[in-house]
């Protein structure tokens, strides 16, 4: 037997990732306590977008009054290499992207958690691991020195360069990156013809490579750039006030000024992804399960969404009701989520090119996406509207896997829709009374609907169904009083 745990769940990295698990952890009952490295926030923000998937699973748990709060605009549709989608074809109440920086979310996730009383260990960093069949030992270093922390489960939200992942020597395939570009958010002059208005970027490649200038408000500016001095200069080079002048300098008619570089960086189409996001009792998420180029703005969002996947499935395995696999199918629903987006930006990565013939492309694809069946499809993928998950063991049904969209679990419960109370349902749901609220079903073709504490719809049918007894076991653990540690 090891030491006893510390705290169930050792969460390493404090951005949204992390963060939002922690919450959810929370939220259903288990002990975390989140790891960063930086002793305070940067307030720097690379993502600056909420996707609507995003959004809905913050109402889901009556979060996202706080984080509209702290946003900045929607902005209508999304895009696919800058190329419009509408995101008006979908069932959801919000077909939109937030416009909220980074930051503010983090903050919003963070508050949240401090209201909770689950502690953020700022300036520690994770030195190394152990694992056993009881838990992880994890040793942490801090301003005081080294210490020892035990959990009995411990996940990476870490980053792209995850030290959580390294620490496991996790397969980590995929292909460094061939483009390099810089963000940056700036303070000009000169700037009054430009307009406040968030928008959709445009991304068409120019002769200068692209280009992409949006206000934050306050006078400064996100800009974003990448052309043939880029791919000169070596990835850790530091981005200087001279080469942001020069990605200026042939647009607006040259009246833009450069006062002050508030942060930079830069990054690439490097495209990666973890073979696995589970190794025993150490977990990976966000992008230190996958890396890719940033764009449709689905980086943050993906992060998030896996969050939300794990953090009800492992508060179930530690509180000892899950079913037997039911923290593999984290995994299994995930990574192909990250599949799906780290193959999408790679065709778009193509359609930021500067060349003749992907020009031609990109006039193609813009033509096909005005088509109704191929909006759709690529809306749902950039949206995260689209996913739709196996659900084994239950006859299809349209609703079968797909999330549910307009309802609130504030408790993290499950929630089973009926038409009317029939006596054999419930006393199907009897011995999981304590984990699945019931309600009226909105949906005239379906009987009954049970939905899985993520909002993702885990059965449908009729009252005298078998097949409900058997997803009520997988998604909702063993019967009450026959829980095992």
């Amino acid at each position: 037997m090891g030491m006893e745990a510390d705290m169930d769940v050792l969460v390493v990295g404090a951005g949204p990732t992390g963060l939002l698990l922690a919450n959810e952890l929370q939220l259903a009952g288990a002990s975390a306590l989140v790891l960063e490295r930086l002793p305070q926030r940067t307030g720097q923000s690379k993502a600056l977008n909420l996707q609507p998937r995003t959004a809905e699973i913050l109402q889901l748990r009556g979060w996202l009054e706080r984080v509209m709060s702290r946003a900045v605009t929607t902005v209508p549709g999304g895009h696919f290499a800058g190329l419009p989608l509408d995101y008006g074809v979908f069932d959801t109440p919000f077909p939109y992207q937030v416009g909220i920086p980074q930051a503010r979310v983090e903050e919003s996730l963070e508050d949240r958690l401090a209201e909770e009383g689950v502690p953020v260990l700022r300036g520690h960093e994770l030195v190394d691991f152990e694992q056993d069949s009881d838990g992880v030992t994890a040793t942490v270093a801090g301003p005081a020195g080294q210490r020892r922390l035990r959990a009995r489960y411990l996940v990476g939200a870490d980053g792209g360069r995850s030290t959580v992942r390294h620490l496991l020597k996790a397969a980590f395939p995929g292909r460094d990156g061939r483009v390099s570009m810089v963000v940056a958010d700036i303070v000009l002059d000169g700037a009054s013809e430009l307009s406040d208005e968030w928008r959709l970027p445009s991304l068409e490649p120019g002769d200068n490579g692209l280009f992409f200038l949006l206000s934050l408000g306050d006078g400064v500016y996100r800009v974003l750039f990448g052309g043939p001095r880029q791919q000169e200069l070596d990835r850790s080079a530091p981005v200087t006030e001279d080469e942001v002048r020069a990605a200026l300098r042939p647009h607006h008619g040259g009246r833009l000024r450069l006062r002050e570089v508030r942060w930079a960086s830069r990054f690439t189409d490097a495209s990666r992804q973890a073979e696995r996001y589970r190794d025993g009792r150490v977990l990976l998420a966000g992008d230190a399960a996958h890396i890719h180029l940033p764009a449709g703005g689905q980086g943050l969002n993906l992060g998030m969404q896996d969050a939300f996947n794990l953090g009800w499935k492992l508060a179930a395995q530690i509180q000892g009701r899950a079913s037997e696999g039911l923290l593999d199918t984290y995994h299994a629903e995930r990574h192909p989520v990250g599949a799906m987006v780290l193959e999408n930006t790679r065709a778009q990565g193509v359609l930021l090119v500067t060349d003749p013939d992907v020009l031609a492309l990109r006039a193609t694809m813009a033509e096909l996406l005005t088509l109704p069946e191929a909006n759709r499809r690529i809306a749902g993928m950039i949206s995260g509207l689209g996913i739709r998950y196996e659900m084994p063991g239950s006859p299809t049904h349209p609703l079968l896997g797909a999330r549910l969209p307009g309802i609130e679990l504030p408790t993290g419960r499950g929630l089973l829709l009926e038409s009317a109370a029939h006596p054999s349902l419930t006393a199907a749901l009897a011995p999981w009374a304590d984990r699945v609220d019931r309600a009226p079903t909105p949906f005239p073709d379906a009987q009954a609907v049970l939905v899985r504490p993520d909002g993702y719809v885990c059965w449908v049918g009729r009252s005298d169904d078998a097949h409900l007894s058997t997803a009520l076991h997988r998604w909702f653990g063993a019967p009450s009083g026959t829980e095992t540690q």
